[in-house]
Formats: C-alpha cells, structure tokens, sequence
C-alpha cells in the first residue's frame, strides 16, 4: 500500500493499548514512526524503539494539552461513551497540533440515503449509546475551523483477524460484500497509517471495509 520511503512522523496515540490503538501502535512502529503513546496504565506497553508510554486521563484536558505538544499528528482511539469529545478537541487545538485523526464508530455511516446504520432496527441496543455519541462526535469535527481532523469509521464488525492489507476504502456509506460489513483492527490500522503519510480525507471522515 506504501509509494517510496515516508519521513518519519512524531504521532501521539491516545489509547494505545485498545484492541484498535495496540494495532495502530504496531503498525506505526512497523513504519518507522514515533509515537507517544497516552494511556491510562503506561506500564502496559512493552518496551520498544521509537515508543514512549505516557500516564494520561481522556478527562484532563490540560494534562492531555502537555502529553501531545510538538507531535505531528494525534490519533485518539478511545470509546466515546467513556471520553468527552469536546475535551480531546480542545487539548489538540491547545496544544498547537493542527493534525487530528479519530478512529470512528461504523454507526454513524449511511446504509440507505439519510438512514445511519444506527438508526436501523436491527442494530443491537447495546451498542447504540457508544454508537450515537460517536456521532456526535463527527458533527462537533464538521464544525471545526482549526483543525485538519479525519475520521476513519470501520465496517460493521470490527474484529481481531489478519493483517491482509487488502480491503476497500468508502467516504459515508458503509461498505459491503457477500460476507456482510467487516474490517480488522490490523487492516484498519493500515488504513489509518496510510492516511497519516499521505493524507488524503483532509476535514472529512471516511470508511474502510473489505
């Protein structure tokens, strides 16, 4: 998926050690990239070349602006039901880091014109707070004026599988096969790393599925 060689890129990762962000961890590192990585238990993350494990708190919007001053990029791969999404906006653009990539929730993504996946009646309830407030958190990035954010939903099952490399890439509606809507968190973070080297959904959220 790579075009020749990427100058390194200074990234700090909030949620390094979520079953997204240690995948997206791997792949940056796998890149040759330096990554802060922000988490709540530091000690969690083994040690390697080019990661420095920090102690950080989602709520603690000044704590957070100290943590990622000076990075290139942030990704932030928490939950929405257990961040607030104004705060993580708020420590970005604080910190001076113009660079703001969000991994998303697939519920927000339209899977009939103007119907969201997570308006359908088949989606399951208990899903649905996350998936609603990860919604909003797209609609408070479409009102941003300083940032170059990006938010990158995935499929519908979002699952621990292979690093295939080989997957589909969507704007607003969710992607499909004959096998449904699915993408892994390793081929999601290939995904997610490609958009960090060559940027190419600037201010816009997209999808990727296989």
């Amino acid at each position: 998926m790579r075009h020749g060689k990427v100058a390194n890129v200074k990234i700090a990762l909030i949620g390094a050690t979520g079953q997204a962000g240690s995948e997206i961890l791997k792949e940056l590192v796998r890149r040759g990239h330096e990554v802060t990585a922000i988490v709540r238990n530091p000690e969690k993350i083994q040690a390697q070349v080019n990661v420095a494990p920090r102690k950080g708190d989602v709520f603690d919007q000044d704590g957070l602006v100290k943590l990622v001053k000076g990075h290139d990029a942030v990704i932030s791969s928490v939950h929405f039901s257990q961040s607030d999404p104004r705060k993580l906006i708020d420590a970005v653009k604080a910190a001076g880091v113009k660079r703001y990539l969000v991994v998303g929730g697939a519920g927000s993504l339209e899977v009939a014109p103007g119907v969201t996946l997570v308006s359908t009646p088949e989606f399951p309830a208990q899903y649905k707070d996350e998936a609603t407030k990860g919604g909003e958190f797209l609609n408070l990035l479409r009102q941003e004026k300083d940032l170059d954010w990006t938010f990158l939903s995935p499929s519908a099952l979002f699952f621990e599988g292979p690093r295939t490399g080989t997957f589909r890439l969507g704007k607003d509606q969710l992607l499909t096969n004959a096998n449904g809507s699915s993408i892994s968190f390793a081929d999601y973070a290939i995904a997610l790393a490609d958009e960090i080297e060559k940027p190419a959904h600037s201010r816009q959220r997209f999808t990727v599925g296989y």
